[in-house]
């Protein structure tokens, strides 16, 4: 997991030819005004999904009543553009894993874990090892623009 300003992501262009891609967008588009909606930046290889909500779940125990996710073949780049929201996070090694749905990229999981603030200028790049939960209220709920980027996820262990 990393965790930092939209003016310092060019640091991080250097991580893989994906990330980079992703990285222009959230910098060179116009993240305040695109549509909601989804733009394919390389095919489905990067593709950015504008969206708007109201976070939720706030108060006490949070975290026991969301749900935790993680992805295997994809990492994330969320990138809050107006509002605050918290992140529950955890590595995957300390939560409960469910069944992994391959078609939708997504593994349900349960435990604890900490959240972490985003506000509006930060982003975080979530990796297949990273458990989290969006959405959540920093106090009272409130309206978040937000813009995340699925970025195929290359694993040079594999070989």
């Amino acid at each position: 997991m990393i965790i930092d300003r939209l003016s310092r992501a060019a640091q991080y262009r250097c991580l893989s030819p994906h990330i980079s891609k992703a990285i222009d967008f959230i910098t060179r588009a116009d993240v305040e005004t695109l549509a909601c909606g989804e733009y394919e930046l390389d095919g489905r290889s990067v593709y950015g999904i504008v969206q708007e909500y109201d976070t939720i779940l706030s108060g006490e125990n949070q975290l026991s009543r969301g749900t935790w996710e993680a992805h295997r073949k994809y990492i994330d780049l969320q990138l809050v553009v107006s509002g605050r929201e918290g992140i529950g996070w955890a590595d995957i090694s300390t939560l409960a894993a469910g069944d992994y749905n391959s078609q939708q990229d997504f593994m349900p999981l349960v435990g604890d874990g900490h959240v972490l603030t985003l506000v509006a200028g930060s982003f975080m790049l979530l990796y297949p090892w990273d458990g989290h939960m969006p959405r959540l209220a920093v106090g009272e709920p409130e309206h978040v623009r937000k813009v995340v980027v699925k970025i195929t996820y290359e694993d040079s262990s594999r070989g």
